[in-house]
């Protein structure tokens, strides 16, 4: 999969936790990764002027970045490297979206297998997710009034958060009744805040352990935009109906699920290209 994006190849290897992995790799074309450090020394340089953290320790990681530019080489493995076992999957095989059913990531389910459970609260947030599945969100709420769940909206970022209201998309969430929650772990890290006891949830976690989420809690794990259908009907999608909704986002696919490119964004270039390099003397 060497044309994925960075934010693409991480949702993987997060995932690969749930496969007892100690380590994950996946193989990228070195556009993506050029592309996603160029992002990262702009954001890294808009830290340093805006007083984050130890200036010289973010200088050595944007060193570090620019020396890699220069010359950039990739892992790749042993051209008589052997493995344990080789596992290929046919995308083409995959009809229909996958979920994690209540309380194990490894129960999986096609949507056919689960539709019309009821949902009672839903979740999307977690580092699983990014600005693009909450765009996505937005367009499947943005003709809703208070939708019939609970749902819950907590972006990985503040960046992300910034963006999406700048974009509108806050506006939209708030008509809709969501709960917005400060970035970061929020429903997923399971000790900040907590769902209904037991009640039914859809989640865009990284994972549904028994009662990880809220007490007796039935959770199952879905995309950002099957998690935002759901939070609409109160109820797990049909196929027919969860293709009705993708339709309009697939339509808007390019604008939709464009990441945070901070080298191309004025605010934080703006900032970051008057941050003079620290040098340290010895």
């Amino acid at each position: 999969l060497p044309d994925l994006k960075v934010e693409q190849a991480f949702e993987l290897s997060d995932a690969s936790a749930e496969r007892s992995a100690n380590g994950c790799t996946v193989h990228l074309a070195k556009e993506p990764i050029i592309e996603y450090l160029n992002s990262n020394i702009t954001l890294l340089k808009w830290m340093i002027a805006n007083g984050y953290g130890d200036a010289r320790t973010i200088q050595r990681r944007i060193d570090a970045m620019h020396a890699w530019l220069k010359n950039p080489v990739l892992l790749a493995p042993d051209a008589d490297a052997e493995y344990a076992e080789i596992i290929e999957i046919d995308l083409n095989d995959i009809k229909e979206p996958l979920l994690a059913c209540p309380n194990d990531p490894d129960d999986i389910k096609p949507l056919s297998a689960v539709q019309n459970t009821k949902i009672d609260e839903v979740f999307i947030g977690s580092c699983m997710t990014n600005i693009g599945h909450y765009r996505a969100a937005g367009k499947v709420l943005e003709k809703v009034s208070n939708v019939p769940t609970t749902l819950w909206i907590a972006p990985p970022t503040k960046m992300d958060q910034h963006q999406l209201t700048e974009e509108g998309y806050y506006s939209i969430f708030g008509k809709a009744g969501a709960r917005t929650e400060m970035p970061g772990c929020s429903l997923c890290m399971g000790n900040q805040a907590r769902v209904k006891d037991g009640a039914t949830v859809m989640s865009t976690s990284t994972r549904n352990f028994p009662n990880r989420l809220g007490k007796d809690a039935n959770v199952f794990l879905a995309s950002a935009e099957l998690s935002a259908v759901s939070g609409v009907l109160g109820r797990i999608p049909t196929m027919a109906e969860y293709l009705g909704y993708m339709k309009n986002i697939d339509a808007m696919s390019s604008d939709i699920y464009r990441y945070l490119n901070f080298h191309e964004m004025a605010d934080y270039k703006k900032v970051a290209d008057k941050v003079i390099p620290i040098v340290a003397v010895r």
